[in-house]
């Protein structure tokens, strides 16, 4: 359940709770700028219950069985074929699933969320993906949804995302000498990132805005915040061929 509103919090920009706050005027506009939030809401729901659908019952609680729904899926295999042959079908379709086949260096945040949206539009959400694949290979994997959608369209080996930071900032490591406090700063670059999906400049202006964005970043590097960013990416998610 967590895993769905942190989803949702990154494909809508704001946390759920905080539609409530914000009042109806700015709840109608929102409402007008995610045309599939309605959908989205009745998911969580059901998930949760309401005021108006609570989920009672007098009955002594008892687990008997745990199960998934993947939709019209009963299977999670199935469910996973379906999500690949969805890939490849839009694959040529769109300018972002594209780009992270073809050219993951230019990949923006933006992309990523037309991304979700598309995909969460036709049912394949990263939590829903995570359990199919943990359910059919017996495998717990937190690859983020780039990983997936590149397993589906050539058959990138699958790993978790943070593995995949830790393998780029060995490679980061190697690059220069850097000082202590410099890899201490490229250290909480790591950690952060860990937590995002895409690298661009939004992602490092956002998370060092208190030390001046990105020149603050590059000045504390030496001049090497290009060469990092670069290197990042590539080792992240590399080009195809």
């Amino acid at each position: 359940m967590k895993a769905r509103l942190d989803e949702l919090e990154t494909q809508w920009g704001v946390a759920p709770e905080m539609l409530h706050q914000e009042g109806v005027p700015a709840a109608r506009i929102f409402l007008q700028q995610q045309s599939s939030l309605i959908n989205q809401l009745d998911e969580v729901k059901a998930f949760i219950g309401t005021e108006y659908k609570p989920l009672l019952s007098d009955h002594h609680d008892e687990i008997r069985e745990r199960t998934q729904s993947y939709g019209v899926h009963v299977k999670p295999e199935d469910y996973l074929d379906s999500f690949n042959a969805f890939v490849k079908e839009q694959i040529n379709q769109s300018v972002a699933l594209s780009a992270v086949v073809n050219k993951p260096r230019e990949l923006t945040r933006v992309h990523l969320k037309e991304i979700r949206l598309l995909l969460d539009e036709h049912g394949y959400t990263e939590a829903k993906l995570e359990s199919a694949w943990r359910n059919s290979t017996n495998q717990e994997i937190v690859a983020s949804i780039i990983g997936y959608i590149r397993q589906a369209a050539i058959g990138e080996a699958l790993i978790s995302f943070g593995q995949r930071v830790d393998r780029a900032m060995d490679k980061i490591y190697a690059l220069h000498s850097w000082t202590k406090p410099q890899r201490n700063w490229l250290n909480r670059l790591a950690a952060q990132l860990k937590h995002e999906t895409v690298i661009d400049g939004e992602f490092v202006n956002r998370t060092f805005a208190r030390d001046g964005g990105s020149k603050g970043l590059d000045k504390i590097l030496g001049g090497q915040l290009e060469s990092v960013m670069t290197t990042l990416v590539a080792e992240l998610w590399p080009d195809v061929g």
